[in-house]
């Protein structure tokens, strides 16, 4: 595989080599893992601006607080908005923050920017677009919607292939909730679903400028290189801009990749920029004092003991930085280190499943059993994705039990009454630690899409700070609590059975889904 010689450079050295020398400020901890910001801008932080948050009502009374406290910016990337009440109160909640900025000052500094899938978001006559069209028409000046529509979607493949079906080629799928300088983080999207019996991961990083700065910067990215929403409900792409699927792809292709990695490659710059001047500074100590900080606070900054990675995958771009790092992650995890992997669709990459059975950690893989599968009870083909799940996990569990591996690699079943389930993430427990010291949050299912098709975006969050690492632990107790051991009786339930069809069927499609 291609990606074993990018990984060549990470994986040499025993400790990968870092592009800065060590801080006798940044405590040891992190050194284990502070490769990653040779890839993307590493953000310190104190953990007491992060906060773990546990259901979806949780998330969906989070964010109407947030957009009707909110002054200077509102971004808000998803796959969709759905077209219910509790999507409607949102889009009202919007309205209303923008006519009282307007009312405030007469011509308001109040941005909303919202960045969605355009096959997704364009699905049904009353659709993600419907929805927002009345705030582009009210507030034209003070809002944007880009609807990202995918360049391998293009000529004969686009006349043919349905609405709903024209989804498996690629989709935008980052999930991330910005207000001012607070954001959320989350596999969620904006749909009544996800804010009632839906069960994702969420997490808010407050008071986090450069954090929000950097996300701010890269849905505008996307949203550069996307259909713009009209008043009209038409969409046009921005003036001299290459067209995602009439123009030529590769061009286009590469205008978007330089554009998504200016925006890494210049917060690296900054962030490489700050720490050196935060704590690499005159012996004299001057420069251990931030000016915004100190303006701020009256003293000195906080040292951070939490560090944020963000980690982007856009591999119709050219972009594997998420598939680099998780990789180097699983492949580095030592021998009794404890790896908790969760994703909504068990359609692990073959590189992520060779990886699981041939290294030395235990993993505790948590899945959706068939009745919290998304797909439960759907109609049409789309009903027997939950059994082409079951097959795929089956497969796996066979081969975990052919070499022996059912203590060391555990599958655990996600099942809860009248409820879904959509978690994604890992946390890394060390060797010898009953605390996560790292966990990945954000959009990635760990699958082909995720890593192939779809646009994806998680942070590594990097902690030492014994509270935050306790409520990343209670997370993962929450989620897992819900659950059940797979074992060979798992597969021999009535539930379990896998039609012929779909057996003969899954190799085929489990790319597309």
């Amino acid at each position: 595989r291609s990606s074993w010689l990018l990984l060549a450079p990470l994986l040499t050295p025993p400790v990968p080599v870092i592009t800065a020398p060590p801080c006798s400020l940044c405590p040891e901890g992190a050194h284990r893992f502070q490769w990653i910001r040779n890839l993307v801008p590493e953000f310190g932080i104190s953990s007491s601006h992060v906060k773990v948050l546990s259901s979806p009502a949780e998330f969906y009374e989070l964010l109407k607080v947030q957009i009707k406290t909110a002054k200077q910016r509102v971004v808000m990337a998803s796959l969709y908005l759905g077209t219910g009440l509790l999507e409607q109160e949102l889009v009202d909640c919007l309205e209303e923050t923008l006519e009282k900025s307007l009312e405030a000052k007469g011509s308001s500094n109040l941005r909303v920017s919202i960045l969605l899938d355009y096959t997704r978001g364009s699905r049904g006559r009353k659709n993600s677009r419907t929805m927002l069209i009345p705030l582009l028409q009210r507030f034209p000046e003070q809002v944007r919607v880009s609807l990202f529509h995918t360049p391998n979607l293009r000529g004969l493949l686009r006349l043919l292939i349905p609405e709903r079906f024209n989804e498996t080629i690629g989709l935008q799928h980052i999930k991330v909730y910005l207000f001012d300088d607070n954001v959320i983080l989350s596999g969620a999207n904006l749909s009544d679903l996800y804010f009632t019996n839906r069960q994702d991961r969420y997490v808010l990083l407050q008071d986090s400028p450069e954090i929000a700065d950097f996300f701010t910067e890269l849905v505008d990215a996307i949203g550069d290189v996307s259909l713009q929403l009209q008043q009209d409900d038409t969409v046009q792409m921005m003036e001299g801009m290459e067209h995602p699927y009439q123009g030529d792809k590769m061009t286009y292709c590469e205008i978007a990749n330089r554009r998504v990695m200016e925006v890494i490659n210049s917060a690296r710059t900054r962030q490489e920029l700050l720490h050196a001047k935060t704590f690499h500074g005159s012996q004299q100590g001057s420069s251990l004092i931030s000016q915004q900080g100190s303006q701020a606070s009256g003293g000195l900054k906080p040292e951070p003991d939490t560090w944020i990675y963000p980690l982007i995958q856009m591999k119709p771009f050219g972009i594997q930085i998420d598939e680099m790092v998780t990789e180097t992650l699983l492949t580095e995890a030592e021998r009794d280190a404890r790896i908790y992997l969760t994703t909504g669709y068990f359609n692990l990459t073959q590189a992520y499943m060779d990886l699981i059975l041939g290294t030395r950690a235990e993993y505790r893989i948590l899945l959706a059993s068939p009745e919290v599968n998304g797909f439960f009870g759907a109609k049409g083909v789309a009903g027997a994705i939950p059994a082409a799940y079951v097959y795929i996990e089956h497969q796996f569990y066979s081969e975990v039990c052919y070499l022996h591996q059912q203590e060391r690699v555990q599958l655990q079943e996600y099942s809860r009454a009248g409820w879904t389930f959509h978690a994604k993430g890992l946390w890394l427990y060390l060797a010898g630690s009953d605390l996560p010291c790292l966990t990945l949050i954000g959009s990635p299912n760990f699958g082909y899409r995720s890593v192939h098709r779809d646009l994806e975006a998680q942070v590594a969050i990097v902690t030492e700070n014994k509270a935050l690492q306790q409520q990343l632990h209670r997370e993962q107790e929450q989620l897992y609590l819900c659950s059940g051991v797979v074992s060979p009786s798992t597969f021999e339930q009535p539930n379990r059975y896998v039609k012929l069809w779909v057996k003969l069927v899954t190799p085929l499609i489990k790319n597309f889904f």
